[in-house]
């Protein structure tokens, strides 16, 4: 993974916290009625309307993208993993409550939800990955497992 690569990882991930987490966190009643957007409503078939619930995810996602937006601005990859455990803390157990319970949608809905559900997983395992190139680093001399200095 080059810096390059993770950086635009990082920013897709603050745009999808900040669709998610501005529309609950703001109106959080039309986002419980309409999202995904103008054509779908996932939420509201799910269950009743909970404005504490809605708002606790809008700002929920809402950290998650300010955590990545800080993230990006560092070259290293230590603060991108750490974001990408978070992303993935959340993604897993959130995408597995959706798996089981898609039977209030129509096919075409559950099959975006899972993919839309999924897709920060996607954008998220990439980030774990080492820097192209780069060696694992042995603690305890501060060389790479192939003999260099780490810098």
């Amino acid at each position: 993974m080059t810096p390059t690569a993770r950086r635009i990882l990082l920013w897709i991930l603050v745009l999808l916290g900040c669709y998610v987490g501005l529309w609950a966190t703001f109106f959080p009643a039309s986002f419980h009625e309409s999202f995904p957007g103008p054509l779908s409503s996932w939420v509201a078939a799910d269950g009743p309307y909970n404005e504490h619930l809605v708002r606790d995810v809008g700002t929920f996602n809402l950290a998650l993208a300010a955590a990545s937006a800080m993230a990006a601005r560092y070259r290293d990859r230590g603060p991108a993993v750490v974001v990408a455990i978070a992303w993935i803390v959340y993604s897993v157990p959130h995408l597995g409550y959706h798996l089981h319970h898609l039977g209030g949608l129509g096919a075409l809905d559950a099959v975006a939800q899972v993919i839309a559900l999924g897709s920060t997983l996607v954008l998220a395992v990439p980030l774990l990955l080492p820097e192209r190139g780069s060696s694992p680093v042995d603690r305890s001399t501060g060389r790479s497992t192939d003999g260099v200095r780490a810098r």
